[in-house]
């Protein structure tokens, strides 16, 4: 096992993009970062607070238009030291709302424009029928499934790459077939459940990701995953 080593997560505008029960992936993280042997210490970022200076892993949720509009200069402004992290390989995943603010922009159905950082290469629109139910992607993860609650319609650019293909629901946009999208150790998704505590594979690489970008090295614990297989397996058959 990993010696106890301090692993920095921090959680972006948790009271403003929090819905949908994301905190669960910081939950999730925490508790198989402890099994596999380090120290987690989980920090908050809110608006017009500074960019804390050391993070290894960094996680965002879902939230309304009205949150993403309050967190849109917020962002802008911490552009920087996102896509800095992002360069240096520093595992992220963001999930529906900081998802598409990952993107280029988000033009809501009013037609007001929230801007993002572009950290992928993605647009996001509203489109006219909600998104709702039950999701299974083919990923390099392997069988990846979560829930997804969105009526945003997110089209991948020519320099991005999909989290996963959709084997069952909606994924980005209810056309192409794709869901999410991925660039270096950044991961967006529309899924929430939450995600991670349903994926305990997908969970441990953010951490190995973590770990190796840190200390170099990742020494994985045996972990007893049988109640997340339970669920996976009720989550397959479940309705869309």
């Amino acid at each position: 096992m990993t010696d106890s080593k301090t692993l920095t997560i921090l959680q972006l505008y948790p009271n403003e993009m929090n819905i949908y029960g994301d905190r669960g992936n910081v939950l999730t993280l925490v508790r198989r970062a402890e099994l596999h042997g380090f120290s987690p210490e989980v920090i908050y970022h809110d608006p017009g607070k500074p960019f804390p200076q050391s993070v290894d892993l960094v996680v965002g949720g879902g939230g309304q238009d009205s949150g993403q509009d309050k967190v849109q200069n917020d962002l802008l402004r911490i552009n920087d030291d996102l896509h800095m992290l992002a360069d240096h390989e520093i595992p992220m995943i963001m999930v529906c709302g900081m998802y598409q603010l990952f993107g280029r922009f988000f033009k809501t159905a009013d037609g007001k424009t929230i801007k993002g950082i572009a950290i992928f290469d993605a647009e996001t629109q509203a489109g006219p029928t909600r998104m709702i139910g039950n999701v299974i992607l083919d990923t390099p993860f392997g069988e990846i499934i979560g829930y997804e609650n969105h009526s945003g319609q997110t089209f991948l650019g020519k320099t991005a790459r999909s989290f996963g293909k959709v084997k069952k629901g909606a994924g980005n946009n209810g056309k192409d077939g794709y869901e999410g999208a991925i660039y270096k150790n950044v991961y967006g998704t529309y899924l929430h459940g939450s995600l991670l505590p349903k994926n305990p594979v997908f969970a441990d690489e953010l951490i190995k990701q973590a770990a190796i970008q840190r200390y170099g090295k990742f020494t994985p614990a045996q972990i007893d995953d049988t109640l997340a297989e339970m669920a996976r397996d009720v989550a397959r058959t479940r309705p869309r």
